[in-house]
C-alpha cells in the first residue's frame, strides 16, 4: 500500500514582531509609548523529509520547541508550509489540543456537529455516531449544556470522543492521551488498540518516551525543526537519551 503521510521538503517559518524602545532609550533609562517595531523570521522546520507507512504507529519526540507540534499541524492542513509538500492519503481526525474550538455558547451535542463537520463528515454521518460520541464522552446530562460550563478535562474528552468515535483513516495524536482520569485514560488507549489492530494510521508526538518504545513501529527526533534521526523507537530514542546526556 502507498505511504499514509508524505512529507517532502517541509518548512515553516514564523514571522515574529517584536516592539523595543530605541537603544539611546535603554541607555538613559527612558520609557517611551512608543517602541520601535521589529520583525524576523523564525523557522519552526527545515527541510523535513518523512513519510508514514499506511497502518504505521510512528512517534515524534524532541524537546519542546523542537518542531513536532508544527509539523503535526501542517499534517493536518492547520498550517501550510513555507516550502515542500505533504500528501495524506485518507481521512485525518486530528487529535491536536483537544477541545479548542469548540463554540462556547453552544452545548456539547451542538458542538459535536460543527466539530464533525470541520473534520469533513456529513450530518448523516455524525448522527449515525452521536450516540456512541455521548457514551464514549461519559458526559451524561452535561452533553446538553453550554460547553462555556465544562472544565477543560471535559471539554478534552468531548473532543476526543468525536474524533476517535468519527473512525479516519489516519489519526493525528500531540499529547492528548492525558485527557479526564486514568479511567478514562484507560479507555482512551484500548480504543486506540483497537484501532491499531484494524490497520490505521498514528503519527504522535508525545514526551513519553516509554510510550514510543512499546508502542511505535518506527519513530523520529525532531531538533531545532530539523529531522535528525528517523528508524526503531529503541534506537532514536538512545539517541535522546545521548543528546540529553552530552553524549551526542
Amino acid at each position: 500500500m502507498p505511504p499514509a503521510v508524505e512529507c517532502r521538503g517541509v518548512s515553516k517559518m514564523f514571522a515574529l514582531r517584536t516592539r523595543s524602545p530605541l537603544l539611546k532609550d535603554r541607555v538613559l533609562g527612558v520609557v517611551r509609548p512608543h517602541l520601535r517595531d521589529t520583525r524576523r523570521s523564525f523557522w519552526a522546520l527545515r527541510d523535513v523529509d518523512l513519510i508514514v507507512e499506511s497502518g504505521e504507529t510512528f512517534g515524534l519526540i524532541g524537546p519542546n520547541g523542537a518542531g513536532k507540534t508544527t509539523l503535526l499541524r501542517v499534517v493536518a492542513g492547520i498550517f501550510q508550509p513555507t516550502a515542500g509538500t505533504v500528501l495524506v492519503r485518507g481521512r485525518m481526525a486530528p487529535l491536536l489540543a483537544l477541545g479548542t474550538g469548540f463554540h462556547e455558547e453552544l452545548t456539547g451535542r451542538e458542538n459535536i456537529y460543527l466539530a464533525a463537520a470541520l473534520l469533513g463528515f456529513s450530518t448523516r454521518q455524525i448522527r449515525a455516531v452521536e450516540d456512541a460520541i455521548i457514551e464514549f464522552s461519559e458526559l451524561g446530562e452535561f452533553i446538553d449544556a453550554p460547553t462555556k460550563t465544562y472544565s477543560a478535562g471535559m471539554q478534552m474528552r468531548l473532543g476526543f470522543s468525536i474524533a476517535a468515535q468519527l473512525t479516519p483513516d489516519v489519526f493525528l495524536l500531540d499529547e492528548v492521551l492525558a485527557v479526564g482520569d486514568r479511567h478514562f485514560q484507560d479507555k482512551c488507549f484500548a480504543y486506540l488498540a483497537k484501532h491499531r489492530a484494524a490497520g490505521r494510521t498514528f503519527l504522535v508526538s508525545t514526551h513519553d518516551l516509554t510510550f514510543v518504545e512499546t508502542i511505535c513501529d518506527r519513530a523520529a527526533l525532531l531538533l531545532g525543526g530539523r529531522l535528525v534521526v528517523v528508524g526503531s523507537p529503541k534506537d532514536v530514542t538512545q539517541r535522546y537519551h545521548n543528546m540529553l546526556a552530552g553524549l551526542a
